[in-house]
């Protein structure tokens, strides 16, 4: 029976680096772009969290794009489609995951008290594992180092299956599942989290969702941030989110919040 948090997995883009989740999003529209398919940001990031072939194919079957994709083509999209796509989203990826990747405030602190108090440290993502290296050598300057690390491209099928987090509970030897806190930026995280049998829980500010960069949120009147960041809850805790955070900063008194609640007997 767990008592405490031992384990917390965090996701990368938009949840420990890269403020917004820019990177992913905007390799996304500028691939589509080179087969005059004019995708919107939204559109790109409806999938997040999914291993990118998988984003691409979520795109192409959202009833918008697969509209825009015939348009522009004068046909239906195929796996040969997607397979090109993916080989053009891959280059910009790596590059753009480079240039968006500075950490996200408050990342080096959590993770800091984290340890301090015997709490293990991994990381997800839905990146292939080019970008992921790219992503981790940048953190690892700023230091962040998560004591385990993967990739979708190491498990069977990515997010939403909870392989990635399974992988990381037996690299660290950390069960049961009620002991591991997964902390991300989307709904599919959210749902991995689920999936696992785990605690799963979602940044706000810094997120896909809620898909601003810090100087971007800080331009919000507070009027609007209120809005955004209640539709961004909404969505969390409609995909199952066992608790939602402002910021990654939350983390420690949310493993606190959490082991209050072990200690009564609840169970995710």
């Amino acid at each position: 029976m767990a008592s405490a948090i031992k384990l917390v997995v965090f996701d990368w883009a938009g949840t420990t680096i890269d403020f917004g989740c820019r990177a992913p999003a905007g390799a996304f529209v500028a691939a589509f772009a080179t087969r005059g398919v004019e995708v919107t940001l939204p559109e790109a990031r409806a999938p997040m969290g999914l291993h990118k072939k998988d984003h691409i194919r979520a795109m192409l079957r959202a009833e918008s794009v697969g509209a825009k994709w015939k348009a522009a083509t004068g046909r239906d999209w195929t796996e040969a489609d997607v397979a090109a796509l993916y080989a053009d989203v891959t280059p910009r990826q790596i590059e753009a995951a480079a240039t968006y990747s500075e950490l996200i405030p408050g990342v080096v602190a959590t993770v800091s008290e984290l340890r301090r108090r015997g709490v293990k440290v991994a990381a997800t993502t839905g990146y292939f594992r080019a970008a992921a290296d790219a992503v981790l050598t940048a953190a690892k300057r700023q230091g962040y180092e998560p004591d385990f690390n993967i990739c979708a491209d190491d498990v069977p099928a990515g997010r939403p299956a909870p392989w990635m987090i399974f992988r990381c509970m037996e690299a660290l030897n950390v069960y049961p599942p009620a002991a591991v806190l997964k902390v991300g930026d989307t709904v599919i995280d959210i749902e991995d989290g689920r999936n696992a049998g785990c605690w799963s829980a979602g940044v706000v500010d810094s997120s896909n969702e809620m898909g601003l960069s810090a100087a971007g949120l800080s331009a919000l009147a507070p009027a609007d941030l209120t809005a955004r960041r209640a539709e961004v809850h909404a969505r969390y805790c409609a995909a199952g989110a066992h608790a939602v955070i402002e910021s990654v900063a939350d983390v420690p008194q949310l493993v606190s919040a959490l082991g209050d609640r072990l200690s009564a007997g609840e169970r995710p």
